[in-house]
């Protein structure tokens, strides 16, 4: 672990944001601790941050918690500004508060001594391209298809309460055809628990087909988008639109957040962790990092193991060595993290300026 800087007039601010305000604390190169502001989360309050950070001197760095929630306004005005922003994870909150207590200005202390001593090092998300639109339609997507599975299993549970004929009538149908019938379903007065039943059975089919209808349009635009951004990624065996969203929103808009392979196969979790003690040399997996991106690797190893033959027999391979299968999908994870991440950079070295005029 280095230090951030050894310049003693450095001054770097932490920043602990909140929804109605923001909370920032001054410290100089030596970490002594030179003043502290509280601000409203809005431009005036961005730019009134600003004017008091310089009154200590030439400021190093912002050190700002939560750059893609609350703090997210705060680092694209400084990012606009010229300013180095670094992303600071929040701390352990139960040790840290055993130690110090907890409120704002404590948090916003220990997120700039956090720069100052190089734990917190990662670069935010730009959040200001075609990545950025991305995530906001893969994030409506993913709730109405949330929803639309909810749906169904609701249907199902209630169908199980209903009366022997109906049930006789619906329950073997397939998904497709149970939302089709249920849909069709007569609605009459409710007068009775049977009617009462069909009404309920086919409000929920027709708002199943809603989403369906929601979650169309928002594929169409994924597609459309990915394609434009990375036709190479889209193509690629067992990747589509949705895995490549999910890629391109762990890796960002601005390319220096990945600086390597293995700094992307980190940001999705799929890096082996060292767990060796003595003469035992062993590893572990990785359970931090983007659980959504590893999940999306995840499903994109399981259908290259059932359908690519290149990894059928690397797998084959493996298994003869006397390797596990979890094991064998830790590394294939890792391989396709490589993969999509030269074909990312292929595509475009620099993501912020995705073309996507034609989209």
């Amino acid at each position: 672990m280095t230090q951030f800087t050894t310049d003693p007039n450095a001054v770097i601010i932490g920043v602990g944001p909140h929804k109605d305000t923001h909370a920032a604390v001054a410290i100089n190169g030596l970490g002594a601790r030179l003043g502290d502001r509280i601000i409203p989360t809005t431009p005036a309050g961005y730019q009134q941050l600003l004017e008091w950070a310089k009154t200590f001197g030439g400021v190093a760095a912002f050190g700002v918690e939560g750059t893609g929630s609350y703090g997210k306004g705060l680092s694209q005005f400084l990012r606009r500004q010229g300013l180095k922003v670094v992303e600071v994870s929040r701390p352990c909150r139960r040790s840290h508060q055993r130690l110090q207590g907890k409120d704002d200005l404590l948090d916003a202390e220990d997120a700039a001594r956090q720069v100052l001593a190089g734990q917190a090092t990662a670069v935010p998300k730009a959040a200001d391209g075609a990545v950025e639109m991305l995530r906001i339609l893969k994030a409506a997507r993913d709730t109405a298809v949330k929803a639309q599975t909810q749906v169904m299993v609701t249907i199902k549970a209630v169908l199980i309460t209903a009366n022997a004929e109906l049930r006789a009538q619906l329950e073997p149908l397939p998904p497709s055809g149970l939302i089709a019938a249920c849909a069709q379903l007569e609605v009459g007065p409710l007068d009775t628990p049977v009617a009462a039943m069909q009404y309920a059975l086919a409000a929920m089919a027709k708002r199943w087909l809603q989403l369906h209808e929601e979650i169309e349009m928002h594929t169409q635009h994924l597609t459309t988008l990915t394609q434009a951004a990375v036709p190479e990624l889209v193509q690629a065996f067992g990747i589509g639109p949705d895995t490549a969203a999910e890629m391109l929103t762990t890796f960002g808009d601005n390319a220096e957040r990945a600086h390597s392979e293995a700094a992307f196969a980190k940001m999705c979790g799929v890096c082996p962790i060292p767990a060796s003690s003595g003469k035992t040399q062993r590893y572990r997996l990785n359970r931090g990092g983007n659980r959504q991106a590893n999940a999306a690797l995840f499903r994109v190893v399981i259908v290259r193991m059932r359908w690519h033959q290149p990894t059928q027999d690397y797998v084959a391979r493996r298994t003869a060595q006397g390797r596990s299968k979890r094991e064998i999908i830790r590394c294939l994870k890792r391989y396709v993290a490589r993969e999509i991440y030269h074909l990312i950079r292929k595509t475009c070295s620099t993501p912020q300026v995705l073309d996507v005029s034609h989209a």
